[in-house]
């Protein structure tokens, strides 16, 4: 099965581990590859490697080198993406050199007229050389990647914008470096006939593999390639998660894999305030991380009684040969206790706030809105959890929001609008718009048919 946290590990450690940069070195990153790079090396991992500093391209780190600041005895290892931005910010560099060297590593394909025009700016001669590393997405699991964009939604603009044509083309590049880093070609792509978004991603697509020989592999049949559009199930992302490393995502926020625990009211240690849930790094979080609530509850404690267990044996020491043997395991017992305080806390946070919100409850009326046709009854319980002052705001926004979406046709949106609205609803005006928003984005009109019956996307 194709991985790729492993895929993407293997391109770093190709950076840092380059024999053409031994030694001491900086490592200079763009907004993405910095995230590329967190997502799959641990710092101590990378100042294995001899990485001196990692640093922005940009400028956009903390504590990185000056721009007038010259470290002429580092070399620099650039990983960053081939786009026109970046171009200009190596020309700056490569004008006024500031360490030894340049190692240039692209995330993507490099187009021939920028391989150009960085050659005419290298002057110095200092850019030693220049490769082309296939990571120009995040993976977040073995099988899921992002790129974390912002505005994504400009992709479905009605009218062209140059923002949405920049999200378009940063999507057809990272669809083009993960084939490439996976090593597939597909035989076929497919896409809903509704989405003028996917029809355009899937053209530039095709037309890129079919120029280009970089993309054949020798095999005899390809995988399929499947493009979808969000818009064709607005339900599923409107629905409360109850597996771990989703509920993580939802409640407390997972971003590169790092959850903030800070402030929350069962957490006394700093370095229990942003914690790191990892696959690759925490073997406890790779193994539950899709195990349902209640499972992972019970593996927790399993987790805490075995190292109970260990401690009750640590602390049975009674010679230096106990003492010797105690000093051995302590790495692993230092780090197994910080494991088990670290998921202690995050099971601990998402606990108290499944109860202070009433979560349970609130997810029987979401599946039954995803699930059944059952008008009357669901509105009677909607406008009861509008007016109820313990429903946070947002989770009132989301189920309003299944309710517009299940029951647009022949539902009453105008009383749940007005509901909404009301201040002491905590919405307010503003955000109850969003409903509106919502249906002109994925109503029946916009979607493809079958959401809730009979029908198919493509």
């Amino acid at each position: 099965m194709a991985d790729v946290i492993e895929a993407t590990r293997f391109y770093i450690d190709k950076i840092v581990s380059d024999p053409k940069i031994g030694g001491m070195k900086v490592l200079l990153l763009d907004e993405l590859t910095t995230q590329v790079v967190s997502t799959v090396y641990s710092q101590t991992q990378v100042l294995e490697k001899e990485v001196y500093l990692v640093d922005r391209l940009d400028g956009g780190g903390k504590g990185g080198v000056k721009k007038d600041e010259r470290l002429p005895h580092l070399k620099a290892a650039v990983f960053c993406r081939p786009t026109r931005e970046n171009l200009d910010l190596l020309r700056q560099e490569l004008a006024r050199p500031r360490y030894l060297e340049y190692h240039l590593f692209f995330s993507n394909v490099v187009p021939q007229d920028l391989l150009q025009q960085l050659a005419e700016a290298d002057e110095h001669e200092v850019v030693r050389q220049v490769q082309e590393y296939y990571a120009d997405f995040v993976a977040v699991n073995e099988d899921l990647v992002t790129l974390n964009q912002r505005h994504a939604l400009t992709l479905l603009q009605e009218t062209a914008s140059v923002s949405g044509e920049t999200q378009l083309s940063q999507n057809v590049a990272a669809v083009l470096s993960l084939l490439l880093a996976l090593k597939k070609k597909p035989s076929q792509i497919r896409f809903p006939a509704r989405s003028g978004a996917c029809r355009q991603a899937a053209a530039e697509v095709a037309a890129a593999l079919a120029a280009d020989g970089i993309h054949d592999f020798r095999r005899q049949e390809g995988p399929l390639l499947l493009l979808l559009d969000r818009r064709d199930d607005p339900v599923t992302p409107l629905l409360a998660q109850w597996t771990y490393q989703a509920m993580v995502h939802e409640l407390l926020g997972l971003h590169n894999h790092r959850a903030v625990l800070r402030g929350a009211p069962g957490v006394r240690h700093r370095d229990l305030e942003e914690v790191v849930l990892a696959p690759a790094q925490d073997e406890f979080f790779a193994r539950h991380r899709t195990s349902n609530f209640g499972d992972v509850g019970m593996a927790v404690k399993g987790l805490v009684d075995q190292f109970q267990q260990e401690s009750k044996v640590n602390e049975n020491i009674q010679s230096v040969e106990d003492m010797q043997a105690f000093l051995e395991r302590y790495p692993a017992f230092r780090a197994r206790s910080n494991q088990v305080s670290k998921h202690v806390a995050v099971l601990g946070e998402l606990g108290r706030r499944v109860e202070a919100g009433g979560l349970m409850a609130l997810s029987a009326l979401e599946q039954d809105l995803a699930c059944r046709d059952d008008h009357a009854a669901q509105y009677r319980q909607l406008m009861d959890k509008l007016q109820d002052a313990r429903v946070a705001p947002a989770d009132k926004l989301r189920l309003a929001a299944l309710y517009a979406l299940r029951h647009e046709a022949q539902g009453n949106l105008h009383s749940v609008r007005q509901r909404l609205a009301d201040p002491d609803t905590g919405v307010g005006p503003q955000k109850a718009a969003l409903i509106d928003a919502l249906l002109r984005y994925a109503g029946e009109a916009r979607r493809a048919p079958g959401l809730y019956g009979a029908g198919g996307l493509m």
